[in-house]
């Protein structure tokens, strides 16, 4: 089966009327921490085990061991899924409500992706300031109520765009989209790419903003899931492992990786995943020298304004990034990584 492309960048589509968010009626939690239980970052990755199915959406086809219970923080005391860095703004079937803020829910109810979004969202802006992208430090990367529509495609994908608003779409079809924390964690990739004034002007810079989306993926999960202590399996390099088994036949299941051979420029064939995997690889390899915290922070520093022009322009605006951060050693390590995929 062919492969599903996350769409991602700069989709237009008609306005849908608006689920509403909110009852006047219903009470609001008055709290801005809650519970929840949540895929970290997907039942493949966490538990190892490649022959799990989507099963249309079945409780039993996932072991009760792929749940874990985490904090949900910087709710707006609403008792929905509203907050400082992601809203679910609309959705298919009832949106989550919980008057004490706490959010259980299991993969075949539609109230399960919201939770999925709000918290990987959240996740990734609370690890994004961490970096120092915090306003103050260094300028802030789209430190707004990310606004989300869950299951609201009636196919297999998923996209962002920035007009009229800015906001992501997750699709169902196959595994929900949102019910896998890297399919969540790319489409946000492009939403920090449009929050920075990144310009999809050219082909090689939408196959830049997909590289980075799954380099994006990969790098936030692993961060949450060491944190919280859950074990994630190899290969790591392995992009959206459980959405992938609906159109997959082969293991491990992949979306992409991030740790191919692709060569700039003899490999580029036009569409931008594909070539997109040339990148990722460049990011990953830069993350593997300098370690998470130092790599994002240099990758996240590069892209703001990048006019859309070309992988070897980003490249060079990514080495000097690094040696204005940390100097000769770390610039040096970029550079070679992007040699190594012919970019420079």
């Amino acid at each position: 089966m062919q492969a599903k492309l996350l769409i991602g960048v700069a989709v237009l589509m008609a306005s849908a009327a608006l689920v509403a968010t909110a009852s006047a009626t219903k009470p609001g939690s008055g709290g801005s921490i809650g519970t929840a239980q949540v895929f970290v970052p997907n039942p493949v990755q966490s538990l190892g085990n490649e022959s799990l199915t989507d099963e249309k959406d079945a409780d039993s086809a996932v072991p009760a061991a792929a749940y874990h219970e985490v904090q949900l923080t910087n709710l707006d005391g609403s008792g929905f899924l509203h907050g400082d860095y992601a809203t679910v703004y609309s959705a298919t079937g009832n949106q989550a409500y919980s008057p004490t803020n706490t959010f259980d829910y299991t993969r075949h109810q539609d109230e399960f992706e919201q939770v999925m979004a709000y918290y990987w969202i959240t996740q990734a802006q609370k690890y994004i300031q961490s970096l120092g992208f915090d306003g103050v430090t260094r300028r802030a990367i789209d430190d707004q109520p990310q606004k989300v529509r869950i299951d609201q495609l009636g196919y297999d994908n998923s996209f962002e765009n920035d007009h009229p608003i800015l906001e992501i779409r997750y699709g169902k079809g196959g595994v929900d989209d949102a019910e896998d924390a890297e399919v969540i964690l790319h489409e946000y990739g492009h939403a920090i790419h449009s929050s920075q004034n990144f310009s999809f002007a050219s082909e090689e810079a939408g196959a830049i903003s997909e590289g980075f989306g799954d380099y994006w993926a990969v790098t936030v999960s692993d961060v949450v899931s060491q944190r919280l202590g859950v074990p994630e399996r190899e290969p790591l390099p392995c992009v959206a492992d459980w959405d992938s088994t609906s159109y997959t036949s082969t293991t491990p299941h992949c979306l992409r990786r991030l740790d191919g051979n692709k060569h700039y420029p003899q490999d580029l064939d036009g569409e931008v995943h594909d070539d997109g995997e040339i990148w990722s690889r460049a990011l990953w390899d830069i993350r593997q020298a300098l370690g998470h915290v130092k790599a994002d922070t240099v990758i996240l520093q590069s892209t703001f304004d990048f006019p859309g022009t070309t992988m070897a322009d980003l490249a060079n605006r990514t080495v000097a990034a690094a040696q204005a951060l940390y100097g000769n050693s770390a610039a040096h390590a970029v550079r070679q990584a992007f040699e190594d995929r012919g970019i420079l």
